[in-house]
């Protein structure tokens, strides 16, 4: 046997260790076909961990640096954006997932991958880009849908990356703007239903806020994204003196806190406690109880803030704007959509999608900044002749 043989076994082993709810690495499955670039290619990576590195070194993990958390057009290097949401979800998913004895590459995976489908300006810039998608029908713009599009379908200049069903069903199931105080896998789930399940929720209002993932680990970041977030929105919000820490209600503050770290503390011990050894997730209903007051909270103060919703007319003219702009650039061989996005795609990809899909999906991949430059060059007229 030869050692990276070796050593995939013998992780493969302690992998019988965890609790009998855990996905093994043995019950991962492709969609696609694994290529062997070469026989005696030396490589000790199980299938999860192998997503992880994908995921990492994936063009749209890159431009996770300049997209929108919550707060846009921020001069403020300490307000979180979407690279830094990610990795937060990712720790606190590994600690619950590591107290629970599951399968730590896999929650991995999700966690990095989850948000790769996030429009330019956050949830803001996602309602703007799915009224334009519904007013051209092209059905709806979901960013969690969007995520298994880009790493099946748009990554690797449209051939995909091949990632685990188990990983993009997490992350097809991540909605994390979908409270219960109890999280149970679908686990029967099949390849088939995952397919079916990704189809419709492009398709079918509200029906992707009603699946399941198919696996504990995929619970475990979905809630995981719930508590990486909710605190750390409050601390944005004061930090742009949007709101107080006073303002938050004592019956929240007495249980969970009113700090990002006692609410992670106080959320992820409660599940964990409530959770052990159980094929499921639940919070105790006191705790589940602060946790959605505190939702509601943050919905009310800061993410339906009449101080940050006044800019959602304008980003919708930004976004239909470049969309309509796009639409005559893509027939040209010069433009950035064609030199940029388009130059070397597989042809899959090409004939199988329409021009004003392939131009959502060039939209939908910006970061905040090249949204903004590329509105300027669309729009603004050029500079020409000499200066003296």
């Amino acid at each position: 046997m030869k050692l990276d043989e070796m050593i995939v076994k013998r992780y493969l082993e302690t992998e019988e260790h965890l609790a009998p709810y855990a996905c093994k690495t043995v019950d991962a499955i492709r969609l696609g076909k694994e290529k062997v670039i070469n026989e005696r290619e030396f490589n000790v990576r199980p299938d999860f961990s192998r997503d992880v590195d994908r995921i990492l070194h994936s063009t749209a993990y890159t431009r996770y640096i300049d997209k929108t958390q919550v707060f846009s057009l921020f001069n403020n290097d300490l307000i979180t954006h979407r690279s830094l949401h990610v990795q937060f979800v990712s720790k606190i998913a590994r600690t619950i997932g590591r107290a629970l004895n599951l399968n730590e590459d896999l929650i991995e995976a999700i966690s990095l991958g989850h948000d790769l489908g996030h429009v330019p300006f956050g949830h803001t810039g996602e309602r703007s880009l799915n009224r334009i998608c519904q007013e051209n029908n092209l059905g709806l713009f979901l960013h969690n849908v969007q995520s298994v599009r880009v790493l099946s379908e748009i990554e690797n200049k449209g051939k995909g990356l091949n990632i685990t069903l188990q990983v993009l069903d997490g992350i097809l199931c991540h909605n994390g703007e979908m409270l219960t105080r109890k999280y149970e896998p679908d686990y029967n789930k099949t390849t088939k239903q995952f397919l079916k399940e990704y189809a419709r929720a492009g398709k079918e209002p509200g029906f992707d806020r009603t699946i399941r993932p198919m696996t504990l680990e995929g619970c475990v970041v979905r809630i995981s994204d719930v508590i990486a977030y909710i605190g750390r929105d409050i601390e944005d919000a004061i930090l742009v003196n949007l709101i107080t820490r006073k303002d938050i209600p004592e019956e929240i503050t007495s249980v969970l806190g009113n700090k990002n770290s006692t609410i992670i503390n106080a959320l992820v011990e409660d599940l964990i406690v409530n959770s052990y050894d159980k094929p499921y997730l639940e919070f105790s209903k006191e705790v589940f109880t602060a946790l959605k007051k505190l939702l509601d909270f943050n919905y009310k103060y800061i993410y339906s803030s009449p101080k940050k919703e006044d800019k959602e007319e304008k980003f919708n003219e930004l976004f239909a704007g470049v969309f309509c702009a796009l639409r005559k650039e893509i027939t040209s061989k010069n433009s950035e959509i064609s030199t940029m996005y388009l130059r070397g795609m597989n042809k899959d990809y090409t004939n199988s999608n329409s021009s004003d899909k392939i131009i959502v999906d060039f939209i939908a991949g910006m970061t905040d900044k090249f949204f903004i430059d590329q509105y300027k060059k669309l729009y603004l007229p050029k500079k020409f002749g000499t200066t003296i």
